[in-house]
C-alpha cells in the first residue's frame, strides 16, 4: 500500500453509526463461525494452546476496535467478509504458519494421521494429567508436517478451497455467494484493491482553517465615530457556504464572511463616466428590517468597466497544486476544467506559464503565448497529483517565470490554485506573507484560487491573496469556475485601482452608535486611511463593493451606551447637523502603477434616506436579504430574532433581473439552511 492509499483512506467519512444493527451483524458473524467449529470433525488446539478463532482474531480485533469503526453497522458488514478473506487467503498463500484446526482442514489429510490424532486426542481426555505433555508435541509434530506440505501444495487445489470456504461459510459472509467471495479473495493479492475495498468506511480528517474573528461590536458615536475599513472584493466564502448547505450542514460561522456573501452578486450601480475617477458610491439609508428603531447606510461602489478589447496583455503564471491531497473528483480534475476554460478566454498576445509543486516545484511550461492554445491545454491535461506540498518553493518559482515574461505595459499575476494543504517548507501565514509582500511590489500580483474540501487552509489563502494585491476565489463547482474565470474575468486579472480604502465619520449630533455589518478582518486604524504605506484591496474592471452600516439615531430606544457626562458638540457638528448630514463618506485609492493615493469625498445626507424598506431599489434590498443570511449563519446577536423565513420573503421579493440564476440559487440555500437549523 503506497503512502497516497494512505492519504486516501486517511481523507475517507464514515457511515452513520447504529449500535444495534452492528451487535445483529457480529453476534451472527461470530456465531455462524463457531457452528462451523463444533460441527468440525478433526482435533482442535494447538501447541499455543489459541482457540480456533485465534488467527480470524488476530486480524478482526484490531480492525473492529478502531474509533473509526467502532458503533458502524455498515463497517461490520463490510469488514467481516474482508477479514475473513485476508485471513483465508494468507493461509493459502502460506504467509502464516497453519497451527489452528480449521487450517489443518483446509487440505485432505492421511487417514492414518487423522486416525492417530483422534486417538491421541482420547488419550489425552482419559488421563491428562500424565499425558499431556506427549500428546501435545505428536499434534504439534503432526501440525508442523501439515504446513510443509501445505506450502509446497500446487495451485489447482486453490480453486476447491474457494468452493468448500464458501459453501461453509454463512451467506452474510460470503458477500452474495461463493462468486463474489472468489472474486473479493483473489483481490486480496493485489494491494490496490484491498485499500479501495476497505477505504469506504474510514474517517475523513477534517483539516480545514479559518481565520477567528467576531463580528464587529457596536460603536458609540461620542468616542469613535470614525470607521475605516480596506476594499473586499473576494468571494470565496459564498461558494464555501454554499457547498456546505448542499453537503447538508450548516456552514462554521469563522468560515462566514458576510461582505464576501454580499460582493458575490452582480449589482446595478451606477459606475463612473470615466477611467479618472475609477469608481463611483451610490449611497442609501433605509429603515432596518430586523430593527424598527435602526437604520441601514448602505453603501454601493462600482469600478470603471475597462473595454475587452482596450485591455492591456497579460502575463500569467498558473501555479498549480498537484500534492497527494489534490487526488481527488473535487481538486485537481475540477482545477483542470477551470483553467481550460481561462485559457479560452485569453487574449492571442497574453502568456501563459505553468508550474507545480508537490515536494518539489516544477517548471510544466515555459511562457507561452495564448494563441498556441493546445500547447497550453495539453500541459494542463498531463497533470498529474503526488507527494507532499512545498508551496513556498512553488510560489518562488512562479515568481521567476513571471518576472522572465514580465509586461511592462501589461497585467503581471500569478494564479495560485490549491486546497491550501501547505505542509513542506516555510507555511506559517507570516512566512509567506513576507514573501508575498516583497513580490508585490515589483508589479506581480497573486490571486488565489480554492479547491475541495478537507485541507481547505482558508486562513492562509486569505493571508496570501491580501497581501498579493489579488483576491481569493472557491471553486466547488464548473459553474463557479465559469463564473469567476470566465464571466468575471475582467475584474479578475485587470485591477483599475489598488489599495482602496473606505472611511466614515458619524455626526454625533444624528447618529448615536454604529455597527459595521462584515469586513472584520479588513478593518484598518484611523490613522492608516491616510498613509500609503498601508496596504489595502483592490478593485478590478467592473467590480463592485458593497458596505452596510447599521446605524442608531440619536434619541433612539435602540441606543445601548449611556450618553457622555461631559460632551459637548463643536461648531462644525452642529453646522452639519442643520445642513441634513447624518455622515461623511471618504475614498482613497492608487493607481495600479502609483505610489501616491488619491480622495474623493461626499455627505450623506437625508437626501440619501428612503421613508420604507420597499422604496429602495431591488438591488439594495436584495444585498440587505444577503447581508440578513449572512450574520444569521455567523451567529450576530442582531439577528437572532429575525427568522430565516423572513430573509426568504425579503430576497424573494427583491430577485428582479437574474440572467444566471444565482439569486433564485440563493433563496433555495436560504430554505436549506432554515432547514437545517430545525425551522428556527
Amino acid at each position: 500500500m503506497t503512502d497516497l492509499d494512505l492519504e486516501k483512506l486517511a481523507r475517507r467519512t464514515p457511515p452513520a453509526s447504529n449500535a444495534s444493527a452492528r451487535t445483529a451483524a457480529l453476534a451472527a458473524a461470530m456465531q455462524a463461525f463457531d457452528d462451523a467449529e463444533k460441527n468440525a470433525d478433526a482435533p482442535q488446539g494447538s501447541i499455543k494452546g489459541g482457540r480456533q478463532t485465534s488467527i480470524f482474531n488476530r486480524i478482526w480485533s484490531p480492525i473492529m476496535n478502531r474509533k473509526f469503526l467502532a458503533g458502524s453497522a455498515l463497517a461490520t458488514l463490510l469488514v467481516v467478509p474482508v477479514a475473513g478473506l485476508v485471513s483465508y487467503e494468507m493461509v493459502r498463500n502460506g504467509t502464516v504458519p497453519l497451527t489452528t484446526e480449521t487450517e489443518i482442514a483446509a487440505k485432505p489429510v492421511d487417514q492414518d494421521q487423522r486416525a492417530r490424532k483422534t486417538e491421541a486426542k482420547k488419550a489425552k481426555a482419559e488421563a491428562p494429567t500424565t499425558a499431556e505433555t506427549e500428546v501435545d508435541g505428536k499434534i504439534a509434530a503432526d501440525a508442523a508436517q501439515e504446513t510443509t506440505t501445505l506450502a509446497a501444495e500446487p495451485a489447482p487445489l486453490a480453486e476447491s478451497r474457494d468452493e468448500e470456504m464458501a459453501e461453509s461459510m454463512p451467506e452474510s459472509l460470503a458477500v452474495g455467494g461463493a462468486a463474489n467471495m472468489q472474486a473479493l479473495s483473489r483481490t486480496v493479492t493485489q494491494p490496490s484493491a484491498v485499500a479501495d475495498s476497505i477505504a469506504m468506511p474510514m474517517p475523513e480528517e477534517n483539516r480545514e482553517r479559518f481565520a477567528s474573528a467576531d463580528p464587529n461590536p457596536v460603536q458609540s458615536v461620542a468616542t469613535d465615530p470614525v470607521s475605516t475599513f480596506s476594499a473586499d472584493v473576494d468571494t470565496a466564502s459564498y461558494s464555501y457556504m454554499r457547498r456546505e448547505l448542499l453537503g447538508g450542514s450548516l456552514p462554521e460561522p469563522d468560515s462566514v464572511r458576510v461582505e464576501e456573501l454580499v460582493n458575490y452578486f452582480p449589482y446595478d450601480w451606477k459606475g463612473p463616466d470615466t477611467a479618472e475617477k475609477p469608481f463611483n458610491a451610490t449611497v442609501t439609508v433605509m429603515p432596518t428590517p430586523w430593527n424598527k428603531d435602526t437604520e441601514l447606510l448602505h453603501v454601493g461602489i462600482k469600478g470603471f468597466e475597462t473595454v475587452a478589447t482596450e485591455q492591456p496583455s497579460a502575463n500569467l503564471v498558473f501555479l498549480i497544486d498537484v500534492s497527494g491531497s489534490m487526488d481527488e473528483d473535487d481538486k485537481l480534475p475540477l482545477l483542470k476544467s477551470a483553467f481550460r476554460l481561462l485559457v479560452g478566454k485569453l487574449k492571442e498576445t497574453d502568456t501563459v506559464s505553468i508550474v507545480t509543486y508537490a515536494g518539489d516545484a516544477g517548471v510544466v511550461l515555459e511562457p507561452t503565448a495564448a494563441k498556441d492554445r493546445q500547447k497550453i491545454l495539453d500541459a494542463i491535461d498531463n497533470l498529474q497529483p503526488g507527494g507532499s506540498t512545498a508551496g513556498a518553493q512553488g510560489i518562488e518559482a512562479a515568481y521567476k517565470l513571471a518576472e522572465k515574461a514580465f509586461k511592462k505595459d501589461g497585467v503581471n499575476r500569478v494564479m495560485l490554485a490549491t486546497d491550501g494543504d501547505f505542509n513542506v517548507g516555510p507555511a506559517s501565514d507570516e512566512d509567506l506573507k513576507r514573501i508575498i509582500e516583497e513580490r508585490r511590489k515589483s508589479g506581480i500580483f497573486l490571486s488565489v484560487l480554492g479547491f475541495g474540501r478537507g485541507n481547505y487552509n482558508d486562513g492562509m489563502m486569505q493571508t496570501l491573496a491580501q497581501n498579493g494585491n489579488g483576491t481569493a476565489a472557491y471553486i466547488d463547482t464548473l459553474a463557479e469556475a465559469q463564473k469567476t474565470l470566465v464571466e468575471e474575468a475582467g475584474s479578475s486579472l485587470f485591477p483599475i485601482a489598488k489599495d482602496v480604502k473606505f472611511q466614515i465619520e458619524f455626526n454625533p449630533e444624528r447618529v448615536a452608535e454604529y455597527r459595521l455589518i462584515g469586513y472584520e478582518t479588513r478593518i484598518l486604524n484611523r490613522e492608516d486611511f491616510n498613509n500609503d504605506k498601508v496596504d489595502a484591496g483592490d478593485i478590478g474592471s467592473g467590480h463592485r463593493v458593497t458596505a452596510i452600516y447599521e446605524v442608531t439615531p440619536k434619541g433612539s430606544p435602540a441606543v445601548l451606551n449611556d450618553p457622555l457626562r461631559y460632551g459637548k458638540a463643536d461648531a462644525a457638528t452642529t453646522q452639519a447637523a442643520g445642513n441634513g448630514e447624518l455622515a461623511f463618506l471618504k475614498m482613497r485609492w492608487k493607481k495600479p502603477d502609483g505610489d501616491k493615493s488619491e480622495l474623493v469625498t461626499m455627505p450623506v445626507t437625508d437626501a440619501n434616506a428612503v421613508a420604507d424598506v420597499n422604496a429602495a431599489s431591488a438591488d439594495i434590498r436584495f444585498s440587505v436579504a444577503v447581508a440578513a443570511f449572512g450574520q444569521k449563519l455567523k451567529g450576530v446577536s442582531a439577528l437572532q430574532d429575525y427568522a430565516y423565513g423572513s430573509i426568504l420573503g425579503l430576497a424573494e421579493a427583491a430577485k428582479g433581473n437574474d440572467p444566471f440564476g444565482y439569486r433564485a440559487e440563493f433563496v433555495k440555500l436560504v430554505q436549506l439552511a432554515q432547514g437545517l437549523s430545525g425551522g428556527k
